[in-house]
């Protein structure tokens, strides 16, 4: 094999990291966009992103192929479905049926 060859295979595999990855940066993103609401004080909205990125999070591993999921796979497909899935719903919930005493 050539160098060239051996050049465009590690590009290859470094884009394909990047795009496989996606999935999981988009819900990096909605826990960053999270962690931002929380630290301005407005909990309440943080903890419902919070929820919706797990709830994201277990519709994008539901839907998509194991090959394409990247790191949002951790266990089998049922057992992380129903974990995220669950702990999104227990989190929206929580954010939802909290009094806001005071705050928006």
């Amino acid at each position: 094999m050539t160098d060239e060859r051996v050049d465009e295979l590690r590009r290859a595999r470094r884009i394909h990291g990047w795009i496989v990855n996606i999935p999981f940066y988009v819900v990096l993103a909605l826990v960053a966009v999270a962690a931002v609401l929380v630290l301005v004080d407005r909990w309440r909205r943080g903890a419902f992103v919070f929820g919706a990125a797990l709830v994201v999070a277990a519709t994008i591993r539901a839907l998509l192929p194991t090959s394409r999921v990247g790191l949002l796979q951790i266990r089998s497909r049922p057992f992380d479905v129903v974990t995220m899935a669950a702990l999104g719903a227990a989190v929206l919930w929580l954010a939802t049926s909290i009094d806001a005493l005071g705050t928006a």
